[in-house]
């Protein structure tokens, strides 16, 4: 049986994600893995797999806060919101040198924005840190057309690239922050002219678009603009830094799933460990210290434990409920 657990990998720029897993399957010799949260083939930064029974962990890993970095690139719309896709939108009025030319500040910031081109006013950082607490907290997103989102069965982009006509539904998701971390980069191959760059960093929830929130924030400031440069920096409490490329990846770089998911641990001994792996549940009088609530509300919600044997190797995943310990997911090997 191939080994159980979790790798942390670097992806490159370039590399699709299904692509990144392709050493997982070399090294750890099992077509068994898979991945948490796709990256964009042209965005970079971790990306958690699993190998073996701890592939059935992944949407728990999914559904944690992520945090990303981009380059927001104000002055023109690609179709993939990319800096280098086919342009759709130019605003020409935003560029020194255009007729009737200001810069627009904080002091000019109030009610609704009209389109750039109405005004013929620039943006300064000023005015885009006003109005990032507009996309803040839950709101609703639409994600680009080009996407891996279904329509009719089909991914969304492959209808976008067939020129096809479809509706994208909006849909609900949560940023926790966005903050301004630089101003000014340069990013090779754009296809449209810029007049502002900002490099902004955003902790948000599963689901989000990134390239549709940059899309957004620029309609906001009554201009267009697409992104580049992203790159997933965290997910949960796990850092890229402590990832690795899959060109250097060994079996010594498997790390155990308690070292990814924060679930509380309780140790069981033999008798209580062989009753959790039929499938049945245990007598727990002890409160467990730390026990989160990980999905659904009110009465739906669970209190999600890791079942440990006397060694501390961790044989399950468990349901805490007060008097009781419920088996959810085994994780360890069958006798």
């Amino acid at each position: 049986m191939a080994p159980s657990g979790f790798i942390l990998l670097d992806k490159v720029a370039g590399e699709t994600s299904f692509k990144a897993l392709f050493p997982l399957k070399r090294v750890f010799s099992t077509k068994r893995v898979g991945h948490a949260g796709t990256l964009d083939l042209r965005a970079s930064g971790l990306i958690i797999a699993a190998t073996g029974r701890a592939t059935r962990l992944l949407p728990y890993v999914e559904a944690k806060d992520k945090c990303y970095t981009f380059r927001l690139h104000l002055g023109y719309e690609t179709d993939t919101l990319e800096w280098d896709g086919d342009v759709v939108e130019q605003d020409e009025s935003c560029h020194p040198g255009a007729e009737g030319y200001t810069t627009l500040g904080t002091e000019s910031l109030s009610g609704s924005y009209p389109l750039c081109g109405d005004r013929i006013q620039a943006i300064d950082r000023a005015a885009l840190e006003a109005i990032l607490p507009q996309f803040t907290g839950d709101i609703d997103q639409v994600p680009p057309r080009y996407c891996a989102v279904k329509i009719d069965g089909r991914r969304a982009s492959d209808w976008a690239e067939r020129g096809k006509d479809f509706e994208m539904k909006p849909r609900r998701i949560h940023i926790e922050s966005l903050r301004v971390v630089g101003e000014g980069g340069i990013t090779e191959g754009c296809s449209g002219k810029e007049f502002a760059t900002f490099d902004i960093e955003c902790v948000c929830s599963k689901g989000t678009y990134v390239r549709a929130l940059g899309r957004d924030i620029a309609r906001a400031l009554g201009t267009c603009g697409c992104v580049s440069q992203i790159r997933r920096h965290r997910i949960g409490k796990v850092s890229v830094e402590s990832a690795v490329r899959g060109e250097d990846l060994t079996r010594e770089h498997l790390k155990s799933v308690e070292q990814v998911l924060d679930f509380p641990v309780v140790k069981l001994d033999a008798d209580q460990m062989a009753v959790i792996r039929k499938g049945n549940w245990i007598p727990w009088r002890e409160p467990v210290e730390g026990a989160e609530k990980q999905q659904g509300r009110g009465d739906d919600c669970e209190r999600l434990v890791f079942a440990a044997d006397v060694n501390g190797n961790v044989q399950a995943v468990c349901r805490y409920e007060p008097g009781r310990i419920c088996p959810k997911i085994y994780l360890g090997e069958d006798e």
